[in-house]
């Protein structure tokens, strides 16, 4: 096949599998229709609106092109608030929620689909050429299982995160949240090394295990 595109149960999320059988995430599909529309003069800002959670690469790619990326809290509800408030019409997240307010005021995965097949349709290409547009930085996330919430705010808990973000510098980043789901904190961490990058993440894993202990 050309192409596959696979819809969760509402049809709010879409992601692609490509000729190859590759998954093509959230990030490089925004930034697929991203590049067309700036292309098209069609994007209502000169950026995107996605999470936290949404690779490095997908920033940098952005950047590269003269665009920004606006971050928001995990949750498509927060990134549908966003562009409203703020005049964005192209958002989502890694997870394949896909936000086009041109045609629709939340995720709608059959129309991000018809949006990317546009696109691939337009530069007549296969699908994983169209729609691989930056390499992800390595992403590690770990979870830490606990009801100690208050753990981060404990000194050696904070100390080991200021000294993962040191030794990722410019290079990565650190995002570490509290599940609004479950009794779980999400520890999470990218960067250029993935070696580098998973030895913060054990750190910082660590040093919240023992202090929630």
């Amino acid at each position: 096949a050309d192409i596959g595109i696979a819809l969760d149960g509402d049809a709010d999320r879409v992601l692609i599998v490509d000729e190859n059988s590759h998954v093509i995430d959230g990030d490089q599909l925004m930034a697929t229709v991203a590049s067309a529309w700036k292309d098209d003069g069609r994007l209502s800002t000169d950026g995107v609106v996605a999470t936290i959670m949404s690779n490095l690469g997908f920033e940098r790619y952005l950047d590269g092109i003269g665009l920004t990326l606006a971050r928001t809290p995990v949750g498509d509800r927060y990134v549908v608030d966003y562009m409203r408030r703020n005049g964005f019409n192209l958002g989502g997240e890694q997870s394949g929620h896909i936000i086009l307010s041109d045609y629709s005021t939340t995720g709608d995965g059959l129309v991000a689909a018809l949006q990317v097949l546009a696109v691939v349709k337009k530069h007549d290409q296969p699908v994983s050429q169209v729609c691989n547009l930056f390499e992800p930085l390595p992403q590690i996330l770990k979870n830490v299982r606990t009801r100690n919430a208050d753990v981060l705010e404990q000194e050696p808990v904070i100390k080991v995160i200021a000294d993962g973000e040191k030794t990722l510098g410019n290079a990565g980043r650190i995002v570490i949240r509290k599940s609004g789901t479950e009794p779980v904190i999400r520890v999470m961490a990218e960067g250029d090394d993935p070696f580098v990058v998973e030895s913060v993440v054990d750190n910082i894993v660590d040093a919240i295990t023992h202090q929630a202990a």
